[in-house]
């Protein structure tokens, strides 16, 4: 049996049981390709599947009246993406493959199951969506009064730490594989802006760019202009349930 991508994500924060990695590997048992730019699920739409990312990226976003897009948050490989949608009957947001991937849906009804059976996977669920909400909670205060600068770097800082999460290997570089456009949608930007930005963090020392790689030449001073704090480490798991 292949490791559950889900799995494998919470296992950098405590050790699993087996039969615990096998209830999540049942989450992945249905994998579906998807192509970039796919709707994976429309907001509004009735809620019937949540999703784990096997493969690939994906983001959540809202259309606003004037037509424009807010991207709300991007997702990476092991990532739960719909968790918004337990909550809710229709779908809060909307769901779209940012590159080609592959996801894995599942129904939403099995997370009574998981909770039941499996409250220590549960309540890690629980801390990483609260760690996701606080991460939400630094952009939003960044939208609202940080420099375009600011934001920028935050935003690469952001990404990068949570690619970290997901793969050991990843040091100070990784590929973006988003438009310029697509930056903008995520940090209110328009992609003139993203631009002048990106060139002058280059200009700054601060980034290096090739291929369609960012490389963080000066991590410190780039978590000071993005006014930024790294969400994902220093948890704290001493609450959650024994094994």
């Amino acid at each position: 049996m292949t490791e559950s991508c889900f799995a494998a994500r919470l296992k950098k924060y405590m050790a699993l049981t087996p039969g615990e990695e096998a209830a999540l590997h049942r989450l992945e048992e249905n994998p579906r390709h998807v192509r970039k730019g796919q709707i994976i699920q429309r907001e509004k739409d009735l809620v019937t599947e949540l999703f784990v990312v096997s493969t690939g990226r994906m983001m959540s976003y809202v259309i606003l009246p004037d037509g424009q897009r807010q991207i709300l948050r991007l997702y990476f490989p092991g990532d739960f993406i719909g968790s918004a949608s337990t909550a809710y009957a229709k779908a809060p947001e909307s769901l779209a493959a940012l590159t080609d991937g592959v996801i894995c849906p599942f129904d939403k009804h099995s997370l009574r199951r998981l909770i039941e059976e499996y409250p220590r996977v549960a309540a890690l669920m629980f801390v990483l969506s609260q760690t996701e909400r606080v991460a939400l909670t630094d952009r939003l205060t960044s939208l609202g009064r940080a420099s375009a600068k600011a934001r920028l770097a935050a935003f690469l800082l952001d990404i990068i730490d949570r690619l970290r999460v997901a793969d050991d290997n990843i040091r100070d570089s990784f590929d973006l594989r988003l438009t310029q456009e697509e930056i903008g949608d995520a940090v209110g930007l328009t992609s003139v802006h993203v631009n002048r930005m990106i060139r002058q963090l280059e200009q700054d020392g601060l980034i290096s760019r090739s291929n369609g790689a960012i490389t963080l030449l000066d991590e410190a001073r780039l978590q000071e202009i993005g006014h930024y704090t790294n969400r994902y480490d220093d948890l704290d798991m001493d609450w959650l349930p024994t094994a």
